[in-house]
């Protein structure tokens, strides 16, 4: 979900110009898409059709002409079942409020589905665990197999290619502070260079061998696959690998629409992509079978280095669009409380999505590191690719039937009859991936179990936190009620209190009664909720109680996908009659020193993890964006 400049300005404008220039922001949208959208599987071409031709030939170093048109047939048609129908017609309709992206999908089925809530979280938090796994590999594999290009340029460049990966990556996760809009609007142009190039190249090597169109036979898929079941199943697997970044599609929704994410699809992507499929295919043939690096070797002459170069290009932007999706579900994941607060900084004084997380960014960066100088190779990294990917969109499958069922109610005959049709080619494809663990598929399952672990220990935590705490409070009504009726020394200003159960007493509140015996004239308890659609408009933002002369109850609800800022949103207040004044405020934060408990409902290593997680967030007055001035800390100790 990469956010950048140039589709979201340009989608602002679509909004207020004229009907006339309708048909020109569509093209700029469109250009945005590319770069963004785009970026993963637009580069695919690189390694996709080579591995699948190498799994098909047992591994072999020549392919028959069966397999070759049989594996152009299986990605014609994995493109076209998986992309075209399923994401193109069926999944870009699911927006919620206009956002895509697995936790969006989920929050929109939990609306649709409430009794099985707690399933569908389940589901959520897997598919985002598979897509952490998803940002690790697609940067190694995209780069490290762009700069492989250089070895059929010369092979005597093969001793540098780990060192260049490396050095390409740190570049990129360097200027990631930077944030993608000051990049983004060449991302576009520079992608559709890209896929006409791409494009050109395979249409310009069809001619060699025309008979490779027969592959458009889907019959070809039948030979393949029962000629010899064992290679075919293998020969699947990588297979998937042309179709990497169909998720994209459905994450990127919010930043381009609907409309221009389709039409760059059908007009520039996917014909450029079959041309080029074609035309490894065609090259192949030509040669006698032999598999080598097809999509570079067709180029040879004047056009390979600049192909190689432009090549590594394409492939830092795929990677630049995962890395940023990685950091807009990361954000959603904190404000669903998935996630502890984690530093958000904001690269864009105009666009809200322009982000930039410290942290992720530098578990990115290591993690992708890890994997190139692990693996060393694309090839072997292939196998460690498809899991992450496959898993991501049986997830985005099973959430899409409650979508169509509970909340389109669609007819359950077709409902079902497309569920199935998605399952069986997506469950397909990931056990065809899934017998690829030891090969390295390892990567993709353990880091997903790392983030399922750490995801589901903080809900897990935080409940078991909630509950503890809410034993110990005082009803707030009650308090209210009493200090109403006789109230301590008070003092001038209005005090606010945060806390995320409006209906009991927030403990900053008791220790301030229980040490300072006084109460300020005006005290505002005030909770942040997070709603389950990605944006909250101003009007909605604000809900005011007033409980008697010296308390009010103040809640702010934000969307997933914004950032809370409480001093912004406590300004609408004013219009609601309480006039808030900041430089008369003082905010009340409780700090809570958590200590480990044998009784605590869970593992020892399951409460030491959730302490650890909750030390690590961050400071709740730089992430609701208080004043520090204003802030008063009182801390306690919790036993969990």
């Amino acid at each position: 979900m990469a956010h950048t400049n140039l589709g979201t300005e340009a989608e602002q404008i679509q909004h207020t110009t004229p009907a006339s220039l309708e048909s020109q922001n569509t093209k700029l949208l469109m250009l945005g898409a590319l770069g963004v959208v785009y970026g993963d599987i637009g580069t695919s071409p690189i390694y996709a059709f080579r591995e699948a031709l190498v799994a098909s030939s047992g591994g072999g170093s020549v392919a028959t002409e069966e397999s070759v048109y049989g594996v152009l047939s299986l990605i014609i048609w994995a493109l076209t079942l998986i992309v075209t129908i399923k994401y193109v017609i069926f999944v870009l309709r699911a927006g919620n409020k206009g956002e895509g992206g697995t936790l969006s999908l989920m929050a929109l089925a939990r609306t649709a589905l409430r009794k099985r809530s707690k399933l569908i979280l389940g589901a959520g938090i897997v598919g985002a665990s598979l897509f952490f796994g998803d940002s690790l590999i697609t940067p190694a594999i995209s780069v490290l197999s762009a700069v492989e290009g250089m070895e059929v340029v010369t092979p005597t460049f093969n001793p540098y290619v780990v060192p260049l990966t490396l050095v390409i990556l740190a570049v990129l996760f360097a200027v990631q502070r930077l944030g993608t809009g000051r990049v983004a609007s060449v991302f576009g142009p520079i992608m559709l260079i890209w896929f006409a190039f791409i494009g050109l190249s395979g249409l310009r090597h069809i001619v060699d061998a025309p008979s490779v169109l027969l592959a458009l036979n889907p019959t070809y898929i039948v030979y393949l696959l029962s000629d010899s079941p064992g290679v075919a199943f293998v020969t699947v697997g990588a297979i998937f690998l042309a179709v990497t970044g169909a998720e994209a599609l459905y994450a990127d929704l919010g930043h381009f629409g609907r409309r221009p994410i389709v039409l760059a699809w059908l007009a520039i992507v996917f014909p450029c992509l079959l041309l080029n499929y074609f035309g490894q295919g065609a090259y192949v043939l030509s040669i006698g079978g032999k598999v080598g690096r097809p999509f570079f070797e067709m180029n040879e002459g004047w056009a390979l280095l600049p192909m190689v170069l432009l090549a590594t290009v394409a492939t830092v932007i795929a990677s630049q669009a995962v890395i940023s999706g990685a950091y807009s579900l990361t954000r959603q994941a904190v404000q669903l409380n998935l996630l502890p607060r984690l530093t958000i900084l904001h690269t864009s004084e105009t666009q809200l999505g322009q982000i930039y997380m410290p942290r992720v960014n530098f578990l990115l960066a290591v993690g992708v590191m890890l994997l190139v100088v692990g693996f060393q190779q694309s090839s072997n990294l292939a196998s460690a690719y498809g899991i992450s990917v496959t898993g991501n969109m049986v997830v985005t499958t099973a959430l899409m039937f409650v979508v169509m069922r509970h909340l389109w109610k669609w007819p359950r005959s077709a409902v079902i009859g497309l569920t199935l049709l998605f399952g069986v080619v997506d469950l397909g494809f990931f056990a065809a991936n899934i017998v690829k663990v030891r090969e390295g598929g390892w990567v993709s399952l353990v880091v997903a179990a790392i983030v399922i672990i750490v995801m589901w220990t903080w809900v897990r935590g935080t409940r078991l936190l909630f509950d503890k705490t809410r034993k110990n409070e005082v009803p707030l009504d009650f308090l209210a009620e009493n200090l109403g009726k006789k109230p301590p020394q008070i003092v001038p200003g209005t005090a606010v209190f945060l806390t995320s159960d409006p209906t009991s007493t927030p403990t900053a509140l008791m220790h301030s009664l229980k040490h300072y015996k006084v109460l300020h004239e005006n005290n505002v308890i005030l909770s942040v909720v997070t709603a389950s659609e990605p944006y909250v408009p101003p009007s909605e933002r604000v809900r005011m109680e007033r409980l008697n002369d010296l308390f009010m109850r103040v809640s702010l609800t934000f969307g997933y996908m914004e950032h809370p800022n409480i001093p912004k949103a406590l300004a609408i207040c004013r219009k609601l009659g309480w006039k808030f004044d900041i430089m008369d405020t003082s905010f009340f934060l409780s700090r809570r020193s958590l200590k480990p408990s044998p009784n605590s409902g869970m593992p020892g290593w399951q409460d030491r993890l959730f302490i650890g997680l909750a030390r690590t967030a961050s400071d709740a007055t730089e992430y609701f964006q208080i004043p520090t001035g204003r802030v008063v800390e009182i801390g306690t100790q919790v036993t969990v």
